[in-house]
């Protein structure tokens, strides 16, 4: 039974809110002052990112297939994998689900938000920054770490046996440690959004939250996880329908 579009958005922002309330929750529990997880370290962060996918895989992958990021979305529909009249909507319900999500994190850690003096940790929990501010080749991380992902999951998933196709029709493992693999391998540049719906919706709860002492949004760095993985998706379905096209 084809589940209604409105279904849909609703499994693509609840996966998408599961996703950066466990992905955002780790960086705040690693970043912030006095939490029990203080200074663990990168590998929690990309192991807890993974398994943030994985849940949120879990929970929208009957029904939407789950996609919770829209260089995916996009990269499906540019293979014809995916109806285009469904984009925008699929976008949407994950960007919401992202704000609401990083909304529900803030409100976890708040004591600890308070209790952190260094602004740019406290936009470290909801957005990501560079470690070093190149935007070119910043642009260049966030493309080519998009590139991976959505490449695999457009050949894992080639032989579907789901008729919703998205991160749901591979499996929950299998993505979860895609993500892990990504993170620890091409995360160390920009902190690997791979998300437009990661970053923006976060960004956009923390301009809007009144967070104690949380300096800038950097909306100057902002257009670069949102274009990067978008055109990492678009070039890595272009290369998936080259490749079949010659099979």
């Amino acid at each position: 039974m084809e589940v209604p579009l409105f279904i849909q958005c609703v499994f693509e922002f609840l996966g998408t809110l599961i996703l950066v309330v466990l992905g955002c929750g780790v960086v705040a529990c690693v970043s912030l002052r006095k939490s029990k997880g203080e200074s663990a370290g990168w590998i929690v962060v990309t192991l807890a990112w993974g398994l943030a996918v994985m849940c949120g895989v879990l929970i929208a992958g009957p029904y939407s297939g789950a996609h919770l990021n829209p260089a995916v979305t996009l990269g499906l529909a540019a293979a014809g994998k995916f109806p285009w009249t469904y984009v925008i909507p699929f976008i949407v319900a994950q960007i919401l689900g992202g704000m609401l999500g990083a909304m529900l994190v803030y409100v976890f850690y708040k004591d600890h938000f308070d209790a952190t003096e260094d602004a740019e940790s406290k936009l470290g929990v909801f957005s990501t920054i560079p470690a070093i501010r190149n935007h070119s080749r910043n642009l260049i991380s966030e493309i080519i770490g998009t590139f991976v992902l959505v490449l695999v999951i457009l050949f894992i998933g080639d032989e579907g046996n789901s008729s919703q196709v998205g991160l749901g029709s591979i499996g929950a493992l299998p993505v979860a440690l895609l993500v892990v693999a990504i993170g620890m391998s091409l995360g160390g540049t920009t902190g690997y959004a791979i998300n437009p719906a990661r970053d923006l919706g976060p960004r956009i709860a923390h301009a809007l939250l009144p967070i104690k002492g949380k300096g800038s949004s950097q909306w100057s760095y902002s257009w670069i996880p949102i274009v990067g993985p978008l055109l990492g998706g678009v070039i890595a379905a272009l290369l998936y329908c080259a490749i079949k096209a010659m099979m």
